[in-house]
């Protein structure tokens, strides 16, 4: 009998980039290092953490006698699909007070995307998605799975590590009509770099002027300002002139809810007799998937937006979190300014969200992991929320050095 496996011929795949940082992390026996890999939010003290008001929602979910464990609707959660809406478009949205909106709960914002990529491919009659770049490495597979073709906008200016806006509106003013384009809703990732107000405005005429189709990712909303309804603006900018858009929601970083992978796909159509259609047919591409989703991630967040006394609660310790990020930042930059450390770095504390776009080649990075113990992509992306007090020090010796042993090439 033949030994060999009927897979003989899978080969490796290669890491993933950013999970692959972790793993070499964890192998590190050094006390002085550090992870800026992981997008996750870690206290002053490096610790995960568990917001207070997802505690007090889990224990009153589980002292409820009445709560069971059937299957959810194919749509997911009634409560948490209505709330997700209001909480991204606003309570006095007209879009959902005409029923134009159609809001199905995903598995995150990954899962999100890829339902919403799907339907897309299978009822839209452009099969191109422009995402910037760069963007989040998952963004471009994502798409090509659910059968669009990917192409890519302009966006981050390496020399001014901030927006090539010009760049942006040249690409986008190029793409063949009715293109569906990807824009991040806030905390651009990996850049955080942002458009200000009077860009996006600029964004949305060219948008609806070629009646190109904007799909939102939206996974840092309150997380990058500390305000829910400023993060939300370029979403509600696009709604207000009643055109069509995709938003994809994650709670994993504002409610710290990471392994319970909820989010929620919602689509603004023109009438409610259409949003009814595509829900319907949003169905369909889940039904296949994984036939519906998870109850208790999004029973959490129910729980919570409904209830004033713990949304307001949940709102306070958003900012907290948000303002510990902020705070890194001018740490960070102070820090590199007493050094004296070659170079403008005033973008650390332009840009905004879990992530900085160092500006660091994969040379100098790879200087910091083998002197320093600092893990972080190659491509100079470091995380925020993994810093504190106690470690920035550290960082902007190790940046100090990289910078000053290996001059960039940017």
């Amino acid at each position: 009998m033949n030994s060999d496996s009927v897979f003989c011929n899978v080969v490796r795949a290669p890491e993933d980039p950013i999970l692959g940082v972790t793993v070499a992390y964890n192998k590190d026996t050094s006390p002085n290092k550090l992870n800026l890999g992981v997008g996750a939010y870690r206290t002053e003290e490096g610790k995960p953490v568990v917001l207070n008001v997802v505690r007090k929602a889990e224990q009153t979910l589980v002292n409820d006698p009445s709560r069971v464990k059937e299957y959810l609707p194919i749509v997911g959660l009634a409560d948490f699909n209505k709330f997700s809406a209001k909480l991204i478009l606003g309570a006095d949205s007209p879009a959902i007070q005409e029923n134009r909106v159609t809001t199905v709960q995903c598995l995150s914002g990954t899962g999100s995307l890829r339902v919403g990529g799907e339907f897309l491919a299978r009822h839209y009659h452009k099969l191109i998605i422009y995402i910037p770049q760069p963007t989040w490495g998952n963004h471009p597979k994502i798409f090509t799975l659910a059968g669009l073709s990917v192409k890519t906008y302009r966006y981050y200016d390496p020399t001014t590590r901030g927006l090539d806006f010009q760049g942006l509106l040249e690409d986008l003013g190029a793409a063949p009509e009715g293109s569906i384009v990807l824009l991040h809703a806030c905390a651009h990732n990996p850049t955080g770099v942002d458009p200000i107000p009077e860009q996006w405005e600029q964004i949305r005429q060219l948008i609806r002027s070629k009646a190109l189709l904007p799909f939102f990712d939206s996974a840092y909303q309150g997380f990058a300002s500390g305000s829910l309804d400023l993060d939300a603006q370029p979403v509600r900018l696009f709604v207000a002139d009643g055109g069509e858009c995709l938003m994809a929601q994650s709670y994993a970083k504002n409610m710290g809810l990471y392994g319970e992978r909820v989010g929620a796909l919602s689509i603004v159509c023109k009438t409610a007799d259409v949003a009814s259609k595509v829900e319907s047919q949003l169905k369909l591409v889940i039904r296949p998937m994984y036939s519906n989703p998870p109850i208790h991630g999004a029973s959490i967040v129910a729980t919570i937006l409904k209830d004033g006394d713990l949304y307001k609660e949940w709102t306070i310790e958003l900012k907290a979190m948000a303002d510990r990020i902020i705070s890194m930042r001018q740490q960070l930059f102070d820090a590199l300014s007493a050094r004296g450390t070659p170079g403008d770095w005033s973008h650390i504390i332009k840009q905004i969200g879990m992530f900085t776009f160092t500006g660091l080649n994969s040379e100098q990075v790879a200087f910091m992991t083998k002197e320093f113990h600092i893990y972080m992509t190659s491509d100079g992306r470091i995380s925020m929320a993994g810093l504190s007090s106690r470690t920035v020090p550290h960082l902007a010796d190790a940046i100090h050095a990289a910078v000053t042993s290996f001059r960039s090439d940017k």
